[in-house]
């Protein structure tokens, strides 16, 4: 983590100590490494750790950055056997640091970053991938209406209103003509599936490194960073979640399984994997009808939310030294998707 001093200390420890009595003698700031969208802080006091997640400073693209949202749905979450960090405060008042933010529990584990889970025994893998796609599963059977949130998402024809929205967000923040990117719009566009009702509570960026295990086991203490949660089709997380397996070992700080031999890593193939998430949703199916267009249109956001960090970058309020990186991203990934159009899965 690196110290910084873009907080002020005393503004803030005062603040948070009117707001709860447990919230003593602020001692220390410093950001966590790693995130591209919502810098996030881990706050030292005399008693205890805190984190803290904010809106990035600047002009920001409309309802992106939604720290509110993330606030909101997590604590309903607390009622359900969704893992997630305790949610403590909600500070809507952008004078305190700038921007809008909240405060969380710190919990202690272990976050991994490459897919391969080199630091897990070979006979262990199969547990955490279980437990990954397991735990998908139980988040899409959440009955989000019964824990207040039945007006999070707007309800029907999901992947034709995400559609719209991302190809709005790309566009608000293109920098350069793309011509794959123009490509894939276009045959998102021809083969967007028949709405089929399945409505659900969906993480939006479900993924690996957004995950937090028990240092000692298989087991998930919290499910991370919810900014792009709504109410949604659970096949947008399932094939999310299998694109970022797909992608090469090292992606612009997404590591991938492309290229590694899943079966001597122990590691479920994508159809086994898909098979778990079906039993699990008690579906008669054991494969996705339309995969190639749930995979493609995920690459397709992935792009578009690389283009948008590199505006950030441009604009010089992007919370990543390595912003400019992800934005030549948006290309390739467009590329994949079209090869996935292109193929018979």
């Amino acid at each position: 983590m690196l110290k910084i001093s873009k907080l002020d200390n005393k503004v803030l420890g005062n603040y948070l100590s009117q707001q709860f009595a447990q919230f003593d003698g602020l001692q220390e700031i410093s950001k966590f490494n790693g995130g591209q969208s919502n810098p996030t802080y881990k706050l030292t006091t005399a008693n205890a750790v805190y984190v803290l997640r904010a809106q990035p400073p600047g002009k920001l693209l409309k309802s992106a950055h939604a720290v509110d949202r993330e606030f909101r749905v997590q604590k309903a979450l607390q009622a359900t056997a969704i893992p997630v960090a305790k949610m403590i405060h909600l500070c809507e008042d952008r004078s305190i640091i700038g921007s809008m933010f909240y405060l969380m529990e710190f919990k202690q584990g272990s976050i991994y970053w490459d897919a391969a889970l080199a630091e897990i025994d070979d006979s262990k893998r199969h547990e955490y991938y279980q437990a990954m796609i397991k735990n998908l599963a139980l988040l899409h059977q959440v009955d989000y209406s019964a824990i207040g949130l039945s007006d999070y998402g707007k309800a029907g024809n999901y992947f034709a209103r995400q559609l719209n929205r991302w190809m709005g967000q790309y566009q608000a923040s293109e920098t350069q003509k793309i011509n794959a990117m123009t490509q894939l719009s276009t045959w998102l566009e021809k083969e967007l599936p028949e709405d089929d009702a399945k409505i659900s509570l969906v993480h939006g960026d479900y993924r690996l490194d957004n995950l937090m295990f028990n240092s000692n086991s298989a087991e998930i203490i919290a499910v991370l960073d919810w900014e792009l949660s709504t109410l949604g089709h659970p096949f947008a997380d399932l094939a999310y979640h299998c694109m970022c397996l797909r992608m090469p070992v090292a992606a612009g700080g997404m590591s991938g399984l492309m290229g590694k031999n899943r079966e001597a890593l122990n590691i479920p193939t994508e159809k086994e994997y898909i098979a778990t998430y079906c039993q699990s949703m008690q579906y008669e199916f054991s494969s996705i009808p339309n995969w190639s267009f749930y995979l493609a249109f995920s690459y397709f956001r992935l792009a578009a939310i690389c283009q948008g960090v590199a505006k950030r970058a441009e604009l010089g309020n992007a919370s990543n030294s390595q912003a400019l990186k992800i934005g030549a991203m948006v290309e390739p990934l467009a590329n994949a998707a079209l090869e996935i159009a292109n193929a018979d899965l």
